[in-house]
């Protein structure tokens, strides 16, 4: 069996609950040396770039079943909708079909149907199309908004359910379907027992959807209190403001919202049930329960700190920038220039030693705004402050006792950048 997507999270609990059954999977991946897990075999594969069914070929010797579990959200790079939705997956379909494998397994996307309308789901559904004219056999899975432990999906939400005060598109009325990863999963693993039989034609579109729809404000109540944290409190965005927000957060690196997810998100995401309840023998997990009791207080964390680590982060970007700025000549130059002759420096070293530490401060604060990962630049700030508090501390002991407590405010500042060095690495590992 081959699985392209491995990585991701569908594909990635997806492989899990393979080897688990006991099926050989074999996994597509950009760099197979990176990998390593005994369980599975690896082969290099690009969907950037292999475009050709040719270079598919002699990757689908031996293997029976092919389960395509690749997609992205947004377009980055070279990671385009028509690579990586069409071209690469086309591709891979052809070579499927010319070299007689048993099945074809595509997770698309719930919207992925003839009122699609952003590339998002044009370019899913122009896959699955394309599948399903093929004289190959094949199932079409379609699922909404996947919620489950470590995905985009739980994190988006779950940090908007712990916020004290959230603004809702419109007045959050919009209509989705969420299904959590287990029931996902468990259902791909009974299509793949029923597939083969006779009453299934090639190219069957399943929708996998939670139990109900529920409209968005009721999906974030419902993980609010499920996270035991209380009532939701929230205002209605006017939608016009809504897709300007979209608009401008387009051009944020990242980001989950554009305009087109916004459009999706309007369009409502919900469909039948009867499938999945139909494959899982049992209705799919509702949002209720997508919480376990025992994982309650982590996941609550975890929201919080998802939007509390970068409150912080920029609370100690405005101190440097706000310092180096006033530092430049809103504070009096005679000022600083005094302060600086009682700490020992004069002469030619007064304007070096001021602007140069003032420049430094700016710099910290705008490389505390871009820097992920900031390890080092955190270290350095710790270094500068306490040395300013030694020097300080030194010549300019008053300071201590100065009503506005301009060196005892340096302690919070350091316990705040030092939990930023301590958390901000086990957040993105657990992403």
């Amino acid at each position: 069996m081959l699985l392209t997507g491995a990585s991701g999270f569908i594909g990635s609990h997806l492989a899990n609950a393979l080897a688990a059954a006991g099926h050989r999977v074999l996994c597509a991946v950009r760099n197979p040396g990176a990998h390593h897990d005994p369980r599975f075999g690896y082969i290099a594969a690009d969907f950037t770039r292999d475009f050709d069914s040719n270079a598919w070929l002699p990757r689908l010797s031996g293997v029976d079943v092919i389960i395509n579990a690749v997609g992205i959200i947004r377009e980055t790079g070279r990671q385009s909708f028509d690579a990586i939705h069409v071209r690469g997956p086309v591709a891979l379909f052809k070579a499927a079909a010319d070299s007689k494998v048993k099945l074809a397994v595509q997770i698309s996307a719930l919207g992925a149907d003839q009122h699609a309308q952003s590339r998002y789901h044009l370019s899913k559904k122009q896959a699955d199309d394309f599948l399903a004219s093929l004289d190959l056999p094949s199932v079409i899975v379609q699922p909404s908004l996947v919620y489950g432990p470590g995905g985009t999906s739980a994190r988006l939400f779950t940090t908007l359910a712990s916020l004290p005060l959230i603004a809702l598109p419109g007045t959050g009325k919009q209509q989705v379907q969420p299904a959590y990863i287990d029931d996902v999963v468990a259902a791909i693993l009974a299509l793949l027992d029923n597939a083969t039989r006779p009453h299934m034609p090639k190219g069957t579109r399943i929708a996998l959807v939670g139990s109900e729809p529920i409209s968005l404000r009721d999906f974030i109540a419902t993980l609010r209190t499920a996270m035991r944290m209380g009532r939701l409190h929230c205002i209605p965005m006017p939608m016009p403001l809504v897709r300007l927000g979209a608009r401008l957060a387009n051009l944020l690196p990242g980001s989950l919202l554009d305009p087109e997810t916004l459009q999706m998100l309007e369009r409502g995401n919900t469909g039948s049930a009867s499938a999945i309840t139909s494959l899982l023998g049992r209705a799919p997990r509702a949002v209720r329960d997508f919480i376990a009791p025992g994982n309650v207080a982590d996941t609550r964390l975890h929201a919080k700190l998802n939007w509390l680590l970068p409150m912080l982060r920029i609370s100690i970007a405005m101190v440097w920038i706000v310092t180096g700025i006033v530092s430049m000549g809103l504070y009096p130059v005679a000022d600083s220039y005094a302060l600086l002759e009682r700490v020992g420096i004069s002469g030619m070293l007064l304007p070096l030693m001021l602007y140069g530490a003032a420049l430094m401060d700016f710099a910290f604060g705008v490389t505390t705004l871009l820097m992920k990962r900031s390890r080092w630049l955190w270290l350095a700030q710790i270094s500068v402050i306490l040395f300013y508090t030694a020097i300080i501390t030194w010549r300019l002991p008053e300071f201590w006792l100065h009503p506005y407590g301009p060196l005892l405010k340096n302690l919070p500042m350091l316990a705040a950048i030092w939990l930023l060095l301590e958390l901000e690495p086990e957040l993105r590992e657990r992403r």
